[in-house]
């Protein structure tokens, strides 16, 4: 079930892949995520992936819990705004493929490559719900103190914070790719491979549909209306991992 929100209307050790990844087989794809789930529209496919697994091989695994989509060249909050270009061209491929990008020069943020290629769309995973590899998470956040960076989410550095509750280690889509070590190396690889180091898997039999709430996508000021107010954000009613104010359905 799928409700908007108020009055809303219109870092990886995996060495880099190819730009233009070869899609894996069909009998590969029946043991990762349907790839038919990501080709058709954004909207649809952004539904599908609320409550599906994000795997960082071999022992770390989140219930996707939040994203946001981005849809087509004429949105005005999309990196696909500009047309090619060699940070968005992942973009323009085939769905299922991983865009990674760096925000600010301190986070990287994971995106899911959707609807068909040359029609530039994907998905943000902002938050999600720790499930396996907690202690291997904290790690991997430590170690992104050690190195100096800024609190991937992006409100002070993360050496003054203090201890984070185990469901609020992937609040974020910073927070998602340094708990998980996911970097621009990452970028162009295809998410609906079960060998890739980093995948998707459907939501398990017997775990319930999700409840989504909708509500209009973060950060995106900048963008002329109606993009900023496109109620394109989607996230799980009451999951206490989703970002910030959203986890209250604000």
């Amino acid at each position: 079930m799928t409700k908007a929100a108020g009055d809303a209307t219109p870092t990886g050790a995996a060495s880099r892949p190819p730009s233009r990844p070869t899609l894996v087989a069909a009998d590969d794809a029946e043991r990762g995520f349907p790839r038919s789930l990501l080709a058709g529209a954004t909207l649809d496919a952004a539904g599908s992936l609320l409550g599906a697994r994000l795997v960082r091989a071999p022992d770390r695994v989140g219930r996707i819990v939040e994203v946001e989509a981005y849809i087509g060249a004429a949105d005005g909050a999309s990196h696909a705004r500009m047309g090619p270009t060699p940070r968005n061209q992942v973009m323009f491929g085939p769905p299922g493929i991983a865009y990674v990008y760096l925000v600010y020069g301190m986070h990287h943020c994971l995106n899911v490559v959707t609807e068909p290629a040359s029609h530039p769309a994907a998905i943000l995973i902002r938050a999600i719900e720790p499930e396996q590899g907690v202690e291997m998470m904290r790690a991997a956040l430590a170690r992104s103190r050690t190195r100096g960076r800024a609190d991937p989410r992006g409100d002070g550095p993360v050496a003054r914070r203090r201890a984070i509750p185990t469901s609020r280690l992937a609040a974020g889509p910073g927070l998602v790719c340094a708990a998980l070590d996911i970097d621009r190396t990452f970028d162009g690889l295809d998410l609906c491979d079960a060998r890739s180091p980093l995948h998707l898997e459907l939501r398990p039999d017997g775990d319930p549909a999700p409840e989504i709430l909708a509500t209009p996508r973060v950060g995106v000021g900048y963008a002329p209306e109606p993009w900023a107010s496109m109620p394109w954000r989607l996230l799980v009613v009451d999951s206490p991992s989703v970002s910030g104010r959203s986890r209250r359905g604000v």
